[in-house]
Order: structure tokens, then sequence, then C-alpha cells
């Protein structure tokens, strides 16, 4: 599916949209802040530079084949969703991340975008299952998914060194 064809209205003034190169300087203002990364994976660095920025949206970071969407709100990219399918006999699924700018944390805004996104990918793409791991301490992610019908199926003990600890990873699932 041509997936930079796509746009997903959410709500008034939120949707969900391919990257674009014009959307470098939101990405960098939003991108650069310590407080994101602390719950995403080492791909997305800190500081976040401009050669950082440029490198995602030439799609050498994450494959921007797969759906791969800004979260503009307002017209401003300011967060980004994404869903890397699995291959093999594990096709059936695949898994997904997100991250929001801080200036929209605390709204609602993200359980919005996931409630959105969650079905129209698992139907676009034909999944049975749709996962999300959550580093032990993003607790405000494991809400999200929560809220937006994702079963917490265990935690992978010890699997992810980060800020010096290693850490827990709660395993999150929708399936259809």
């Amino acid at each position: 599916m041509p997936w930079r064809d796509v746009t997903l209205a959410v709500d008034a003034g939120l949707r969900l949209r391919p990257w674009r190169e014009a959307d470098l300087a939101a990405l960098l203002h939003h991108a650069d802040d310590a407080r994101i990364v602390s719950g995403l994976s080492d791909r997305f660095p800190h500081p976040y530079t401009r050669a950082d920025g440029e490198a995602f949206l030439a799609g050498t970071v994450v494959d921007l084949s797969d759906p791969v969407f800004a979260i503009e709100i307002d017209g401003e990219a300011c967060g980004g969703i994404g869903a890397r399918p699995f291959a093999g006999e594990r096709a059936v699924g695949a898994e997904f991340g997100y991250w929001l700018g801080h200036a929209h944390w605390d709204r609602g805004v993200m359980t919005r975008v996931v409630a959105a996104f969650a079905p129209w990918v698992m139907e676009a793409m034909a999944l049975r299952r749709l996962q999300a791991t959550v580093l032990d301490l993003n607790h405000a992610s494991a809400r999200v998914l929560a809220r937006t019908g994702f079963v917490e199926e265990g935690v992978l003990r010890n699997a992810v060194r980060k800020h010096d600890r290693v850490h827990d990873l709660r395993l999150f699932a929708r399936i259809r």
C-alpha cells in the first residue's frame, strides 16, 4: 500500500500523515528533549541533531516504506507513530511505537492517536497481531496502551540497558 498517500484525521486539529522534508525544524524542536528519549529505544538519540533529523526524514533510521507517520497538531509535526511488520512465520503481526513532543503531554493526545492508528494499521496491513514493548519506567505509555485495547502479555525481564541500568520491557498486544 502506498503509505505516502495516507492521511488519518483523528479529530479537530489532530491528524496522522507522512513525514516530509519541510518537517525538519518541527522535528528538531520536539525531538531534542531528554524527557522524550528517556522512555524510547536508543534509535532515538539525544541530543537530537540536525543530522539525526535529516537521516530520519531520508528513511535511513526507520523504513519509511512502512506506515510511519507524523503526528500533526494544528499544522505542526510534533511526534510520530509507526509500525514495522514482522517477517516469515511471524508476518501475521507487527510492532509499533510512538512519541510525542512534551508540550502536548497530559492532554490525551497519544491515547486518541493510538486509538485511531491501531485499528487502521491492523486492517490496512491485514495484521492479526499488533504489539508494543514499553520500558518499565514509562508508565504513561503503558496507560495509553491499556486504554486503547492492548493487553499486557508479560514482562521481558532484564531485557534492556538504558540510563546505565538494566530494565524490564513490558509487552502489550492487541489481536484480531
